[in-house]
Parts: structure tokens; sequence; C-alpha cells
């Protein structure tokens, strides 16, 4: 039997350290730009194109052609021939100011030839209601779940210690697109709370063997019946966490760009999810019943 617990710490400051360095950069940003996370124009208003090209163009060749119009376009590369333009413009009709954008770059850019591939308006208004019922959506989500895992499990210590592990997922994956700069959008939203609700089936699974051993390791410690329990569940653990994660890899890499944010943000979900259930949430179950044997449960 592998002694899993013993990385316990080890695995405790990781995630330390990556929170507090998502944090320090957090308010770096603020700091320096007024804000923190890149957010899409779902949240911020305006209007993006995501434009192709027949081959590589320069970010700064687009934008010497779009600054007679449009002098505050954000330009972002995606592979090697992609760009995605945001305005703050709020188009009425984004297809007519798409080919409007198209008509300005092959006058700049003769040779090139450029097609659109994706265009979005929202209103300013709009996207502070969603970025409002976003973070409502997960704070509801969360709360939710601790209710049901403290009746699941009649015990404050499961409830806790699966709701420490998902708020941890959560920040993670923000961390993470914090830390590479990417867009934070409806689609990611919707792909941590897809996490949470698969965090929380692995961490219910572990529970559920955790509290059976409660009952028929008779004398052991805490220590050795969590331990255990997560041996036992492992094999199961890392069989379902393999077989999607291969699935959304295949998303990621042949999906494009349209998916890239979305089938990220659940990759990063898969692997933090997996290891909170066993290093997170089981660990602070520990601490609610640190002085107790198994007939105790």
């Amino acid at each position: 039997m592998v002694n899993i617990l013993q990385y316990r710490k080890l695995t405790a400051l990781v995630s330390l350290s990556i929170l507090l360095g998502a944090a320090a950069l957090f308010f770096y940003h603020m700091q320096t730009r007024g804000y923190a996370f890149n957010y899409s124009v779902d949240f911020t208003g305006g209007t993006q194109i995501l434009l192709k090209f027949n081959k590589d163009i320069q970010a700064s060749d687009i934008s010497a052609a779009l600054n007679e119009q449009w002098p505050n376009a954000v330009l972002r590369k995606f592979g090697q021939d992609e760009y995605l333009v945001r305005v703050q413009e709020v188009a009425n009709d984004p297809q007519g100011l798409s080919v409007h954008m198209i008509d300005a770059i092959k006058k700049a850019q003769p040779d090139h030839e450029v097609t659109v591939l994706e265009n979005e308006a929202v209103g300013p208004g709009v996207g502070q209601t969603l970025r409002y019922k976003s973070l409502m959506a997960i704070f509801y989500a969360l709360l939710i779940l601790l209710g049901y895992i403290a009746v699941r499990f009649w015990s404050i210590g499961f409830a806790v210690g699966s709701v420490v592990a998902l708020i941890h997922d959560a920040l993670i994956m923000l961390a993470v697109f914090l830390f590479l700069g990417r867009e934070i959008s409806t689609n990611v939203i919707a792909a941590i709370l897809a996490v949470l609700g698969y965090s929380i089936n692995d961490t219910i699974v572990i529970y559920s063997q955790i509290r059976e051993n409660l009952k028929s390791m008779h004398g052991a410690s805490i220590y050795d019946i969590v331990n255990t329990s997560l041996n036992q569940t492992m094999r199961r653990t890392l069989l379902t966490s393999i077989s999607t994660g291969l699935t959304v890899g295949a998303m990621f890499v042949l999906g494009g760009e349209a998916l890239r944010s979305f089938s990220l943000a659940l990759l990063i979900g898969i692997v933090f999810g997996t290891y909170s259930s066993i290093f997170i949430a089981s660990p602070i179950v520990m601490l609610f019943y640190k002085n107790k044997k198994s007939s105790a449960a």
C-alpha cells in the first residue's frame, strides 16, 4: 500500500505557492494597469472579430491598417495566421463592421487575403450583468454543494473538506488563466462550473470509502483509515481522470481557438480536481477526526 498522505504537506505548499503567486500578480496588475484579468467582450462590452489570413502577417501591420478608424483596437495572435481584434465600439451589425475591417486591411495589405471566423458584439451593461451573474452562479453552486455534502454524510468535516477543495480548484483555474494572460469568458465560467461537478463526484467516491472504513477498521487511526481509502479508490480516480483528460485534450488540440480557452479550463480543472480530492479534501477531514478512532464514527 502506498503512503499517499505523506505528500500532503508538500502538496499543500505547492497549492499555497500557486495561490500566493497569483495573488501577487493580481495586485501587481491592478497597480500597473488598473485591472487584473483579461476579460472577453462578454464581460467588458464591445465587438471582437476573429480574422484568418492566408499567410503570416505582423500584428503591427494590422494595427497600422486599422489605426485610422479604430485607433484603440486590441490585437491578440492565435497560431500563425489568426488574429482576434477587439474594439470598444458596440456594433449593431458586427458582420458589417468586420467587412469594413477587412476592406481596411486589404487596402493597406493587398497581398493578404482575410476571412472572418467569428464576430461578436456585447453592450457594456450586458457585460457587467454577465460578470455579476457568473460570480453568483459559482457562489450558489458552492453553497448548494456544501449543503448536499453535509446532508449526504451528516458531517461538517466532510462538507468543509469538499467545499475547500472546490474553492481551491476554482482559484487554481483562475490563477493559471492569470499567469497565462488568457481571457476570462462565459465559456471559462461554464468550464469552472462543470469542473466543480466533476471534482465533487470524485470527492464523494473517496468520502464514501472513508465513511465505510470508519465503520469497519476498528481501532485504526484516522491517518490509516484515510490512507487506506485513498489507495482503494486510486485506480478508479486515475482511470476516470485519464479517460476524461484524453477527450478534453483532443478538444484542446483539434477544437480550434473558439474552444481553446474552454478546453484549457477543463484540462486544468480535471488535473487539479483529482489532485484536490486526494490532497486537499481528504486531509481536511482528518483534522476533524484528528483524535478519534474508527469506533467513534
